[in-house]
This record gives structure tokens, sequence and C-alpha cells, in this order.
């Protein structure tokens, strides 16, 4: 159940129904539009759905769908099942196009036995009976076999024809040729005007002649010009081969007509079959119009639940936002979830704060839904099914029936409290407003009480006090409110739930102008209560704000700390690996030192005695043993990671563009500008104020060297062949951090650079989109990359980065 009954207008249906109307391209498709009705069948509307959803994907996909001559012959079919009616050529010709056009949708489908669009292609089977045999191809070329591709019977449709068109091109001719002979000797003997030539009235060629030289030429007067001036004259000669040429276009025509009998009556079987094709090409025609539309109003295909349920992600209102979008402004999108345990949701909020809007977008959203419409949510948002769909937006007063605003409300109301159920949904634009406040509260409260009882879904509008409390304090309420910067008095058009809202009313009479006699006047007039209750959600709402924004920098503090921390811990397992390394290198090469020492004692000693302790030999021999002593304990030191190049420093004044490091430090900077005492340093992509006695000059040409030699320092054991085998052109960088990320991507090019790899593949996710475009960014910095695309969508779509390299 609707009500009211102009609820599409109310909600902005009917401007959906005007944007589907424009999307498509023949009457037939139009049709359609008109027949769109709300459902609550979940099954019929998860068809719709899916069948706009696979029509989408072909328009994003595929090329060779048809897009013309979408034409509506069905007057024609209609005309073409009376016996002893025929078809004109012009009507053949469009039923031959639009025909063609059918069987190039069967060949679309026939073609697509991957089980892609599965909807689409059921539809197709049901409604062309020949789907399983060659189509409506048999019946095109019988067409065209009588009909041409300028849309008339063909000559040799039929032998009489042929001979027919034979005599008469000849006698055309013939008459033609005389004419033009004529027509000369007219011309030369000055009774024929400039520029005139030759013409035809009454179907017969004739010569226009200057009325006062119209009785020097026998023949027979047909018609003069508008100012009588010029008389088109028929010559004898010809009179009777222009009889002659009348007489075979008439034979010609019954020829024609004939022959469009006998294809008319070939037609008639065929036309309760053709009549469902065309309902089909119809379809297609609307679908597509569908489809489109969806795209324009960035639509999804979200969760269709069988549950009274809403829970929604990035809900716009489609109509704003096509108009917000042309002029470049972009639509704030709504969270909302209403659910068995949260069914009512009670709004609050200063006017003009968006809850109208917010009550419309839901609304035209779920009726969009259940018309069968692709929406604009989120993709991984719920979508449930209504049976009733009651609302209550805008001023209803009536002349005609003596209702006056809050009668209207009070009729609607009466209509909700018979007829709502648990699935029933219902909106409420500025609940109990109209009378006086305390009554109209009052009646609202109990309104929403018994709404409550019935176990209904919906969202109120209101500003009192007392229904915020009664939220408060029931179950299958919640609060919400629409955002508002209570520091600046602007609203941000945001639905947030959990807390209500304050109407900040003293606030913006405030900021208009008012005086401020009248504000503390009206203050104390509210009351001390009302007044402090609007003072604390006011000062709820800024320290709420507060607390939002240092709790986002406690965020990002704590990313980086861990950031830090694993930073941290990375060199510290690094060092402690590095240390055990050396120690356990020290301790070979002491007892390496240790057994060399042995071995030449031991030789020493050996050799003494067998020299007989002779003085010179043993003192030689002691001579030796000191300086292989000396020679083992000089110990080779280790080298160090990345070690620091030593550059000596330069002499000289120091300029702009030289190379330069404070006294102390090893990093390197260049000389930027000069400022009096102070020279600005320029380290990569940061600046420093240095002054200039804390700067020593640095050799430039002593640091290229430098660079040179650690350069092949880096490059000694490289092996292509082992980065080769290790390389993959794929890389997965799902749930990375941002730098984290980075790096790796310069890793890939880096070996994709160095290997001449043609395709790189890198796997980022969908998500919000965040990684993928720092992804790219990124990659623009990079002259060896030809093109940066998505992925196809069944290998991942936006999910993935393809690369193809230069």
């Amino acid at each position: 159940m609707l009500y009211p009954k102009n609820i599409e207008q109310k909600l902005g249906f009917d401007k959906i129904r005007e944007l589907l109307s424009e999307e498509c391209v023949s009457s037939l498709g139009r049709s359609f539009v008109d027949k769109i009705r709300f459902s609550d069948k979940f099954d019929q509307i998860k068809k719709m759905i899916d069948q706009t959803a696979e029509f989408r994907l072909i328009i994003q996909l595929e090329s060779s769908f048809p897009n013309q001559n979408y034409l509506d012959v069905t007057a024609s079919l209609k005309r073409a099942a009376l016996e002893g009616a025929f078809l004109d050529e012009e009507q053949f010709f469009d039923i031959k196009l639009s025909l063609t056009t059918i069987q190039q949708i069967i060949h679309f489908f026939k073609n697509k036995e991957d089980g892609r669009y599965p909807r689409l292609k059921e539809l197709m089977q049901t409604a062309i009976p020949e789907y399983n045999t060659s189509g409506w191809a048999d019946l095109i070329a019988e067409i065209g076999g009588v009909i041409d591709e300028r849309g008339i019977v063909k000559d040799n449709a039929s032998r009489e024809l042929y001979e027919i068109r034979r005599k008469l091109a000849v006698e055309q001719q013939n008459v033609k040729r005389t004419l033009e002979r004529i027509y000369r000797t007219a011309r030369n003997s000055g009774w024929i005007g400039e520029e005139m030539t030759l013409t035809v009235r009454n179907g017969r060629l004739v010569l226009p002649l200057l009325a006062e030289h119209k009785r020097k030429l026998s023949g027979f007067v047909h018609d003069e010009s508008s100012t009588g001036q010029i008389a088109f004259v028929e010559p004898g000669e010809v009179l009777e081969a222009n009889n002659e040429i009348r007489d075979l276009e008439i034979r010609e025509r019954r020829e024609v007509i004939r022959i469009l009998e006998q294809l008319t009556a070939r037609l008639r079987p065929h036309i309760p079959a053709l009549e469902k094709s065309y309902f089909f090409l119809g379809l297609m025609d609307f679908i597509r119009a569908k489809a489109r539309i969806a795209q324009k109003i960035d639509a999804t295909n979200p969760l269709l639940v069988e549950d009274t349920v809403v829970d929604w992600q990035n809900a716009k209102h489609p109509v704003l936002y096509l108009a917000h979008q042309k002029q470049g402004k972009s639509v704030i999108p709504l969270k909302v979830n209403l659910t068995a345990e949260n069914r009512i949701l009670i709004v609050s909020g200063p006017n003009a704060g968006g809850k109208s809007v917010m009550l419309k977008t839901i609304g035209l959203i779920q009726y969009m839904a259940q018309c069968g419409l692709l929406v604009p949510v989120a993709p991984d948002s719920k979508v449930g099914v209504f049976k009733n769909l009651f609302i209550d937006i805008g001023d209803e007063q009536s002349i005609e029936n003596d209702l006056s605003t809050y009668s209207s409300h009070l009729t609607n109301m009466r209509h909700f409290l018979a007829n709502t159920d648990s699935r029933s949904l219902f909106l409420i634009d500025e609940f109990g407003t109209g009378t006086e406040p305390n009554l109209g509260g009052a009646i609202a409260e109990s309104i929403l009480e018994q709404l409550v009882k019935n176990r209904a879904f919906g969202v109120v509008n209101t500003h009192y006090t007392n229904l915020k409390v009664f939220a408060d304090k029931n179950e299958g309420l919640i609060n919400g409110a629409m955002k508002f910067d209570a520091e600046h008095l602007e609203p941000l058009y945001e639905l947030e739930t959990g807390q209500p809202g304050s109407s900040f009313a003293l606030e913006v009479a405030q900021k208009i102008g008012l005086p401020s006699g009248i504000i503390q006047n009206a203050k104390r007039k509210l009351g001390k209560n009302q007044v402090n209750f609007e003072k604390l959600l006011k000062e709820l709402e800024i320290e709420k704000k507060v607390f939002s924004q240092q709790n986002a920098d406690l965020q990002k503090e704590t990313r980086e700390l861990k950031s830090k921390i694993e930073q941290y811990n990375g060199l510290k397992d690094f060092l402690e690996s590095e240390k055990k390394r050396l120690v356990n290198d020290a301790k070979d090469q002491a007892k390496n030192i240790l057994k060399e020492a042995n071995k030449k004692i031991e030789s020493t000693i050996r050799e003494i005695k067998e020299g007989k302790a002779d003085k010179e030999l043993t003192k030689l021999l002691r001579e030796d043993l000191v300086d292989f002593e000396k020679k083992e304990l000089v110990v080779e030191k280790p080298k160090l990671i990345n070690k620091e190049p030593i550059i000596k420093k330069e002499s000289g004044e120091i300029k702009v563009g030289d190379l330069v490091r404070i006294k102390g430090q090893t990093t390197l900077g260049t000389v930027g500008a000069l400022k009096g005492k102070d020279a600005e340093i320029i380290i990569g992509e940061l600046k420093s104020n240095v002054k200039l006695v804390r700067l020593e000059k640095v050799s430039k040409k002593e640091f290229k060297e430098v660079l040179k030699e650690a350069a092949k320092e880096n490059l000694k054991g490289f092996n292509i062949n082992e980065r080769m085998s290790q390389f993959s052109f794929n890389l997965d960088i799902r749930g990375k951090r941002g730098e984290e990320a980075l790096g790796l991507v310069d890793n890939l090019m880096d070996d994709a650079i160095l290997l001449g790899y043609p395709q790189l593949r890198i796997v980022h996710g969908k998500g919000d989109g965040i990684l993928r475009n720092l992804i790219r960014n990124h990659l623009k910095l990079y002259s060896q990359i030809k093109s940066v695309a998505d992925e196809h969508a069944d290998r991942g779509g936006q999910g993935v980065t393809l690369i193809e390299m230069k």
C-alpha cells in the first residue's frame, strides 16, 4: 500500500520517470516507463534489479550490442493482421530494420555461452519463440528479397514488375530527349526565360514558356505560375508518349500492391510471435535506459534481502546528485540504519539543516529499489522490502476539503495508525507542527507510542524536546541529528545517529542580528530547563567535534609511533645479527692465528733441534718468529655496510650552488640562497636556514668521484641471472601502509626497468580507492611507463593496476 496518492510527486519519482523516458530511444521503451509500479514481491524486484545490473555491465564492457533501429511497428502488425489489408513499402522497411536489430540481440546473447547475463538471456528465451532455431533470419531474408535498402520494392520482385519498369524507363528517356530538343529550340527562339528548366506538372514533364509565347508551341497547358507570367506546356509531340508513361505507372503501382499483398500474407501467420519479439525489443530499450540512468547517478546493485531492513552507506539523492554534478558540487552522503532493535529514527536539528532532503532521499531510494531500479548507495549496503510505504511530507492544506495544515497532518496520522504494521515504512516531516506546541508535542508523542506498538519502521523529523526524550527512554527508537557546526553556526548536512540535535534557534537568531534584549527575553520566557537543555546539546556538539579531531590526531600519532617502533625493532635485530657475525668472524680469525702460530713455533723448535742449537741459525729463526707474530696480530677490520664516504672540505668563500655540510656532520646539502650571515640549505626536499660560520664547503669533484667508487662497490657481486629468476611481475600490496606499499612498488619498478620486463601487475584492492590513487600518482614519476590502466573486470577491475612499459 502506498500513501498518499501523489507519493511519486512528493518523493520526486516523477523526475526519475522523466529521466528514464529521455534515455529511451523508442516509444516501445517509453511505454514501459509509464508502466513502472512499486512492488513488494521480492523475486520480481530481484529479477528486475539483476537485469538492470547486467545491462549496465554490457554498457561498460561490450561494444557489439545494437543501439539503433528500436522502431515501434506494433501499429503495422495490427494492420497486417486484418484480412485483405497490406503494408506499404515504408512499413515493411521499418519491420526489416527493427527485426534486424532483434536478430543482432539474439546473436549477441547466443555468443555469450560463459554464463554471463543470465537474467537477460532468460528474458530473451521467454520472449522470442524462434530463439532455438534461426530467430527471424528467414523472415528478414524474405522481406529483403522484396524491399531494397532505400525502402522501395525491388525491380526483380516479380518478372511482370521488371518488364513494366524496363519499358517505363525507355519511354521516360525518349520523352526526356524529345523535350530537351524542343526546349533548346524554344530557348533559342526566346520563348523560355533565363534559368528555366524542364519541370513536372500533374505527373508529366512540361516546358516553362513565357506566357506571351504559349500559343506558339502546340500542346496542352497544364498550369500557370502564381504571377501568370509563365505557362507550363506539354508539347503535342510527347502527349501520346506521356500517356503511355502514365499507363505504365498505373500498371507498376498495381503490381507493387500485388507483391506487397503477397508479402503481407506471408507475414500474417508470424504476427503473434512478432508481437512478443517487439515486446522484448521495447523491454531491452527500457532496461538499457535504467542502466544508463544508473551510470549517471552512480547507482549500484546492493544486497537485496527478503526482510524489513534499511542498512545503507553513502546514500545520495539521485536528482540532487545530478543537479550538483552540473554545478561541480558534491553531495554529502547519508548513513541510515533501521533494524528490528531500532526501528524508528527521530531526527532533530536546526531549520535548513537538511532534514527534509534526508527524508526524501530515504523515501525515493526505497521507492526506486522496489520499482526494480539500481540505487545510489554503497555496494555493501542492504536494501530490504516493505509492503507499505507511507509519507507525510509537505503542506497538504485544502480549501476544497476545508483542511488546515495541522488537520491534513492529523488525517495522515489517522491513516498511518490504522494501516501500519511490521512490514510498513513511514516518513514524517515536522511531526506535530501546525498547532499549539505543548498540545502538538503531546499528541505527536501519543501517536509515536502507537506506531512503536505497531512495530512499524520509520523516520521522523521534529523539533519537539519531548519526542527526543521519548526516543531516548523507550526501546525500538533511536535519536539522530543533522550535524551542525556549533562554533560557526553552519549546517553540515550529515546525518548522525545516537544522540538528539539542538534547533539552535537562539544562536541562529543572534547570528542574524536580532537585538540581544529580544534574545534574553526569549530565554526567560522559554524557561531555565529548556535553555539548559539546548545549551547542553550545543556544548556536546562542540565537545564532540573537538574530541573527534583529537582522536584523529591521536590515531595518526599512534600509527607513526607504531611505524617508528617497527623500524627500531628492525634496526635492533639487524645490529644484533651483525654483532654476532663480527664476533664469530673474530673468533674464527683468532683460531686461525693461534693455529698458524702453533705450527710456526713447532717448526722453529724442530729446526733448532735439527741445527743442534747453532747460535746464528737460532737467532735468524727467532727474528723470523717475531716477524710472523707482528704480521698475524694485525687483524683485518670487517667492512661496514653503507659506510659513509670521507670527503675533504674545500677552502674558499661559500656561494649559491656550492655543496656544503654542517661542521661535525656528514649530511650534504646545496646552498639555495644567501641571506646576510645565514644561508638557505637544500637537503633533498627539505630547506633549512643555517649560520654561515657553522658551514664548511665541500669539493663537488671529489664528491662525484666518491659516488662513482661507491657505485662500483655496490655493483660487486650482482648476479643478473639470480635476480631474473627471483623476479615476479605481480605485486600484492593489499593491507600495506602507504609508505611500505610505495617502497615495494619502487623495488618492483627498479627490477622491471633493469630486466626489461614489458608488463607489470599491482594488486591493491578496491576499498575507498585511497591506496589505488596513491600508487597511480606515484607511478607518474616514472618516464619508463607507457600506460597505466584498470585490469579487466573479470580479473579484478579497479582493484588491480596494469602497467605497460615502454
